[in-house]
């Protein structure tokens, strides 16, 4: 960042570094100005106008996700000319799609409707003029109802800038304009890569995880973060529990390394294992010809036993260990050991490498 530089939000005197924005110092100092096309780790768009505050005496509005700070500039966030430019445009994107929020899966997580509460609108001035797209369905993953978008970007930003996957843009022009994969494909039929990072972009329901549809509201999810099983990387990430049971995965960018908020399609959508039925909870041992469950103890008996006269008859090299890229580094770097040091055998690979 640049030199220091003083200036004044809502008659506070505050201390910035030149090249931040007013939203950024605004954050920093614990003022709010609520935004809706605003996304961290992307650049700013402006696209929204509700994050707009007044500058200067000459009452001049601007978007504060993209203005730089400046010496001695004097920032309103809520005086009158700017709530009246909050509410016109929050009435507009309330009026131009559906909003309905008795099914909507976003309800009490949804960005435009903690917008119109905290604007205290109870209604739109404007009809209400719904665009009548049919929702995407036609995949496992991921719903799309652009009947909800309000354009606001955040999808394509993430999408491009972040992921790199470079699926999603704007197509169409004015009224008619809307977000999609080139030539308006769905996403099953587009290079989409179901990372899921364009869903919890999303800040109302226009992208909305298909699995966790009618399994729960926002409020009755318990966040638990854990480590993603799948790699090595130790991606961080929220499962979200209703009622025992992972209904979705999303992530938080706050948790930083290794992912700062990203995933992979297996760590987003790879969780119905964890409630499948033939998923195995205990130890298995072919008795009379039959597989039986057993104690773990039991199982460990029957493998050393097992391994102890193969190694007798044959030889340690009759034995060989494949390892998994879903364990960590240090159950990786002891079951090698063990192959060697124990078994007496460097027949040892990983699945990684397959």
């Amino acid at each position: 960042m640049g030199n220091k530089i003083s200036l004044t939000i809502d008659g506070k005197k505050i201390e910035a570094s030149s090249g931040q924005t007013i939203l950024e110092i605004a954050k920093e100092n614990g003022i709010h100005i609520p935004t809706l096309c605003y996304y961290p780790n992307t650049k700013p768009a402006g696209a929204c106008r509700v994050c707009v505050v007044e500058i200067g005496t000459a009452g001049k509005l601007e978007a504060s996700c993209c203005t730089p700070v400046s010496p001695g500039m004097v920032v309103q966030t809520n005086t009158e000319k700017v709530m009246n430019a909050r509410r016109m445009v929050a009435e507009l994107l309330w009026s131009s799609g559906n909003h309905n929020c008795l099914q909507c899966e976003k309800n009490g997580d949804c960005e435009l409707q903690d917008l119109i509460y905290e604007l205290g609108i109870e209604k739109p001035r404007f009809e209400i003029d719904l665009p009548g797209y049919e929702i995407e369905d036609t995949n496992s993953m991921i719903q799309r109802d652009l009947n909800k978008c309000i354009l606001c970007g955040r999808c394509i930003r993430v999408c491009n800038e972040i992921q790199v996957h470079e699926v999603l843009d704007f197509s169409m022009r004015g009224s008619h304009t809307k977000v999609s994969p080139a030539f308006d494909a769905d996403y099953i039929d587009s290079e989409c890569v179901f990372c899921g990072a364009c869903v919890d972009a999303c800040p109302v329901g226009a992208l909305t995880f298909k699995q966790a549809r009618f399994k729960g509201r926002p409020w009755e999810m318990k966040k638990v973060r854990t480590t993603c099983p799948y790699c090595g990387v130790g991606c961080q990430m929220d499962l979200n529990v209703s009622d025992g049971k992972v209904v979705k995965v999303t992530t938080n960018m706050d948790y930083g390394k290794p992912n700062h908020g990203m995933l992979c399609s297996k760590g987003r959508f790879g969780m119905n294992f964890i409630d499948n039925s033939d998923r195995l909870k205990t130890p298995l041992i072919r008795m009379d010809g039959e597989l039986k469950a057993a104690s773990w103890e039991e199982a460990y008996g029957y493998i050393a036993e097992k391994f102890a006269s193969i190694k007798e008859k044959d030889g340690p090299d009759s034995i060989a260990g494949l390892s998994s890229a879903r364990c960590t580094n240090e159950e990786n770097y002891l079951f090698q050991k063990f192959m060697r040091a124990v078994i007496g055998t460097n027949n040892i690979d990983h699945c990684a490498r397959l």
